[in-house]
């Protein structure tokens, strides 16, 4: 995407875009949320029940879009409803509570004053949907900008046009436009829309658009939450039961044909444990996929001729150099490629430069837990750090030793599904957290407030000043 950052006009709420209909401002769209009737509960509940039902009205049409797009599985379509009905559900449970606001406690110094916290709504959000869950991680963010009372911009991934389409048609019928707008395109669109000054702007994506995004939110100082990614690594230890995790790192690396921000990118393997795991998750590739998964109805297939190419050159090089061990089955006209195992010797290898995003699983022998703890701690964050096998005080160890925006152990991805538990990276992997309450405050303004009457007016707090710091430190300890 080829985002500008020109210097904005002095007002940047007259901007009018060539790309944007005429009659498109961000400001219109705040208007609605500083009318004041965004806050009550009465309006946000609305706005949730509307996208609920243009979930539970357009399955099918949705799993069809998904299936045009990506060739997903309807289960694994599904699977993006799921996410986002979960979410709601959550919201309208607790939307009420969220909402509440928190009373502070005071110092004897500020009575009879009474403090509390609110979170209001901030604006006008701007979210911008990745390709690779085009229906879920486009209305997630959504479910939180809207309980949060906020109302919101969609631009969906234009690499999965279906999907774009089918929300630029669907939203209009549910939702009024001084509430949601969606806008389709490519980067130009986006690089318009960045120019407006919005409240907040939602990404997810990879980390050089990423940073585009940013510096284009910056010419409004405008927060940022960013949802990238990175090479998120696997440790196998010994304890692991290695039928189970082999059904999980082939499950999570096949789920969307690799293309998972949290899908494991490559293995950390004890020396010993190689063999075994090889022949396990030989058999579980069998049972899920066949003995040769581009026939299969269950594998997803890589999104667009790029990313397709780029994996094809990575697997094609490790075949030269006779480093697959399990899989590097490719059917060229349909985009697909199996789950695939590559051994290499080191980080150094051409399979570890940047995140596969894709059904290439490298597989790095390591002579102990803390060899791999050594070469994770050398790399930028990842967005997720999985361990299977292993103790209680090697997981501990792994805690209070790495840094990652989330972990999970002896599983991968699942931890993604759990709508309470913020999700979200930290440095190179992301700035910010959504799901749940997190998403909720992510989108909120806490906006603190301090009550005082006039009855207790001292006069010592005035000049001029009358009493020594001695006595001063006494009464406010």
């Amino acid at each position: 995407m080829a985002f500008t950052t020109a210097t904005l006009v002095d007002n940047p709420c007259n901007i009018v875009s060539p790309l944007l209909p005429e009659n498109f401002l961000s400001s219109e769209l705040r208007k609605t949320v500083f009318s004041g009737k965004t806050r009550s509960e009465k309006w946000r509940r609305l706005q949730l029940k509307r996208l609920k039902q243009l979930t539970e009205n357009h399955q099918a049409q949705i799993l069809l879009a998904l299936k045009h797009d990506m060739g997903k599985p309807a289960t694994e379509g599904f699977f993006e409803l799921i996410a986002v009905r979960q979410e709601l559900k959550l919201a309208e449970q607790e939307l009420t509570r969220w909402m509440r606001p928190k009373k502070i406690s005071v110092p004897i110094s500020f009575k009879p004053g009474e403090a509390h916290v609110l979170h209001e709504p901030i604006g006008c959000v701007l979210i911008i949907g990745p390709w690779n869950y085009p229906f879920s991680l486009t209305f997630q963010p959504l479910v939180s900008a809207l309980a949060a009372g906020n109302t919101a911009v969609l631009k969906p991934s234009e690499n999965a046009p279906a999907t774009s389409e089918l929300i630029a048609t669907l939203v209009p019928k549910y939702f009024p436009s001084d509430v949601v707008n969606v806008f389709q395109g490519d980067g130009l669109i986006a690089a318009e829309l960045l120019k407006q000054p919005f409240d907040h702007i939602f990404f997810t994506g990879g980390g050089n658009i990423a940073k585009k995004v940013m510096a284009a939110a910056a010419e409004n100082l405008t927060p940022v939450t960013l949802e990238l990614g990175g090479k998120s690594p696997a440790i196998i230890l010994e304890g692991a039961d290695l039928k189970v995790t082999a059904r999980r790192l082939i499950w999570g690396k096949g789920l969307n044909a690799g293309q998972t921000c949290i899908a494991p990118n490559h293995l950390f393997v004890q020396q010993e444990l190689i063999a075994p795991l090889l022949t396990e998750m030989k058999k579980a590739r069998t049972n899920f996929y066949g003995s040769n998964p581009t026939h299969s109805k269950d594998l997803a297939r890589i999104i667009n001729s790029h990313h397709f190419s780029r994996l094809k050159t990575l697997l094609e090089a490790a075949r030269q150099k006779q480093q697959i061990l399990l899989g590097g089955e490719i059917d060229v006209p349909k985009r697909l490629i199996a789950p695939s195992i590559l051994e290499i010797k080191n980080s150094q290898d051409p399979l570890m430069e940047e995140e596969l995003f894709g059904p290439l699983l490298p597989m790095l022998p390591i002579s102990s837990f803390e060899s791999a703890l050594q070469e994770i701690r050398q790399q930028p964050k990842p967005l997720a750090l999985y361990m299977f096998g292993g103790n209680n005080q090697q997981q501990e160890q792994l805690l209070n030793t790495t840094s990652s925006g989330g972990v999970c152990f002896n599983d991968v991805v699942m931890q993604a599904g759990i709508p309470e538990l913020p999700f979200g990276g930290v440095g190179a992997s992301g700035i910010g957290h959504y799901h749940g309450k997190a998403g909720f405050t992510t989108f909120s303004h806490t906006k603190s407030i301090l009550r005082r009457p006039f009855w207790l007016d001292l006069e010592f707090r005035y000049p001029p000043y009358k009493l020594d710091i001695s006595f001063l430190k006494k009464i406010l300890g």
